[in-house]
């Protein structure tokens, strides 16, 4: 039997519709960030049901490798619920190496990398960053087919490419399933995504709960990757305390370099919300078991949205149409004022300091009902 037809609108030609279906060994490239990273879960998760026998292998920031694979978990070994996605995670350092790139151990970690991610012997390497650096890695995997987006983050990664498609949907899910669908060779549904469980963190946060005496609490996430993406810390303080007296304990999460912030948030919220600062597969365990997430556009956003967790998402200069939660019961808050603008400033998005803290609280009591009251 011949490959089925690929979807309307993606680019082909005979030579390169060879490629389709692959059957054997397959490489995504989705370096970073979290956020970025969840997104594309869906659509490998989607993909790993459509072709079980499919050997995944996934290139990923050191930072990011939780999100696929448990810390004590073999990244090489047989999947397992520690790593229930992927069959092997490649992790690369591109942070360090660019800022020491004529040190000798950043070669040396390169090319071990290198001849590590070749060994594998990939059919195809599918690029769902778009970045120049990321189709880079897809052509020096050594897999003879690469696939990326058409209309990539940055347009020269195309270069890199031998097969383009043309990415359907308006959110960046939908756009990352388009991608899937071309390698499956048929249109993907969503799934929810495989994340890893880490029975380390499982327990840390057993313990983290058990010494706040919490048993049903929110977390609330001020930091974001950039400052016009923030909520007043004031604001989370005040919506906080309404939490509190709606006997929901309340937890800051917070990353590296934000841990001033969560002192504002605690500090303004009278000391009801508490500063938490955790890895990524704690974060994982940690936000599973939340009511209530409330935060900007950033990745504990999304994986709180992976998750199912319910959702308040404060957005100021991002596209809640591209950007926002996904496949979880949500309520986005953006004001008219705000205006698109993806230039990482961090000036204060004038839009995002108009909602008032009384929008989120009766945003929380309407995602969360009797539960709240």
């Amino acid at each position: 039997m011949g490959a089925p037809p690929p979807p309307q609108g993606q680019n082909h030609t005979a030579a390169q519709a060879a490629f389709l279906p692959i059957t054997g060994r397959l490489l995504v490239v989705r370096l970073s960030a979290m956020g970025d990273i969840i997104h594309a879960l869906t659509a490998i998760t989607a993909l790993r049901a459509a072709n079980p026998d499919l050997h995944i292998g996934w290139l990923v920031e050191e930072r990011w490798a939780e999100l696929l694979c448990a810390r004590k978990a073999d990244r090489m070994g047989d999947r397992s619920a520690a790593k229930p996605l992927v069959d092997t995670v490649h992790v690369a350092n591109f942070k360090a190496w660019r800022h020491a790139l004529f040190s000798n151990e950043s070669w040396r970690e390169m090319k071990a990398l290198r001849s590590e991610v070749r060994s594998m012997k990939y059919n195809l390497a599918l690029d769902l960053q778009g970045a120049i650096r990321s189709a880079l890695a897809a052509q020096v995997s050594g897999a003879p087919g690469r696939v990326g987006s058409s209309q990539p983050r940055e347009k020269p990664a195309t270069m890199f490419y031998n097969r383009q498609v043309d990415p359907q949907g308006t959110h960046v899910v939908e756009q990352a399933l388009s991608l899937a669908s071309d390698v499956a060779g048929r249109s993907l549904p969503y799934m929810d995504s495989l994340l890893p469980v880490d029975g380390d963190a499982e327990g840390w946060t057993d313990r983290t709960l058990n010494q706040m005496a919490a048993s049903r609490f929110a977390i609330v996430n001020p930091g974001a990757g950039w400052g016009a993406k923030c909520w007043p810390a004031e604001s989370f303080g005040a919506v906080s305390r309404a939490l509190s007296e709606r006997g929901l304990a309340v937890i800051i999460n917070h990353g590296p370099g934000e841990e001033a912030l969560a002192e504002a948030v605690c500090e303004s919220s009278s000391g009801v919300a508490v500063p938490v600062k955790c890895s990524v597969g704690e974060l994982i365990a940690l936000t599973g078991r939340a009511s209530l997430f409330i935060g900007g556009d950033t990745g504990p956003m999304h994986l709180a949205a992976a998750l199912r967790v319910p959702v308040i998402a404060l957005f100021g200069p991002t596209r809640p149409e591209r950007n926002g939660p996904y496949g979880t019961k949500s309520i986005v808050l953006r004001s008219p004022q705000s205006l698109d603008n993806s230039s990482h400033t961090d000036h204060p998005d004038e839009g995002l300091m108009t909602i008032q803290p009384q929008a989120v609280i009766e945003a929380a009591d309407q995602l969360l009902g009797d539960y709240l009251g």
